[in-house]
């Protein structure tokens, strides 16, 4: 008689929460959002990588306030949204899972001990079980009802190893440059007080990127990965602000394009 091994635990048990929340998922709305980096969680199994409340808090962890905005945006458009909960120190779902800093030991000076020495096996359960799962839940919602658009929201820390960052909100493309080309100056034209950044404050790459290449590219719709500075969204009136902004931009682009 043959006795079967006993699979190992699972990452996730059962008091994790899913790798995807999804807002609205029966909407039929034009415009899908995506929010990779919404949460803060880590598995119980990892014992929060190791890291202290304070760093926890920080925009090391997650985007700061980009969780709320799409909320506020799902909330009042009717659209779908999809919200990845757990930190991007677990798993970055906004880059290749084979990206040096998908899995980072350090981030931005802060030690990541839950992150130190991961085998294949660790980083194949993290894969398996957040990343590849987050992913096929927005390639779903991106073929599930026929959308005109598609937006990644994040956020910014406003000062980045001493240097200041001025943008309010910047818009990240590579082939589709009309996209966020039309979005920026609808938000130009109703807020021409912002400084709004074309490609800042970072650019994409196959190498370090997984929202433009893999799903606004290869899905052929109209995308932009959108950065707000984190100062401006670190509360509920920012939040709501944004929110509104953005919202408005996104009204405007689907009635006039």
């Amino acid at each position: 008689m043959t006795v079967a091994q006993a699979k190992p635990n699972p990452l996730l048990g059962p008091q994790d929460p899913l790798p995807a929340e999804v807002i609205n998922a029966a909407s039929d709305h034009p415009l899908l959002l995506v929010c990779e980096h919404a949460g803060k969680m880590v598995p119980n199994a990892l014992n929060d990588l190791g890291i202290a409340q304070e760093d926890r808090d920080s925009h090391v962890f997650w985007d700061i306030g980009a969780e709320a905005v799409t909320r506020i945006m799902a909330d009042s458009l009717g659209a779908p949204a999809i919200l990845q909960p757990y930190s991007r120190l677990v798993i970055d779902c906004n880059r290749p899972p084979d990206a040096p800093d998908a899995m980072p030991e350090a981030n931005h000076g802060v030690q990541v001990p839950g992150n130190r020495g991961l085998n294949d096996a660790a980083r194949a359960a993290r894969i398996a079980e957040i990343f590849d799962p987050f992913q096929a839940t927005v390639e779903r919602h991106l073929k599930r009802q026929p959308r005109k658009i598609v937006l990644s929201i994040h956020s910014f820390t406003p000062l980045l190893t001493g240097e200041p960052r001025p943008w309010h909100v910047g818009f990240l493309f590579r082939q589709d440059v009309q996209t966020s080309e039309h979005l920026a100056r609808f938000i130009a034209d109703a807020q021409p007080e912002l400084t709004i950044g074309m490609n800042q404050p970072y650019q994409i790459d196959d190498a370090s990127d997984w929202f433009v290449p893999q799903h606004g590219e290869t899905s052929g719709l109209p995308h932009s990965l959108i950065e707000i500075r984190n100062d401006l969204i670190g509360d509920a009136t920012g939040q709501q602000a944004w929110a509104n902004i953005l919202t408005g931009a996104v009204n405007r682009y689907l009635k006039e394009l």
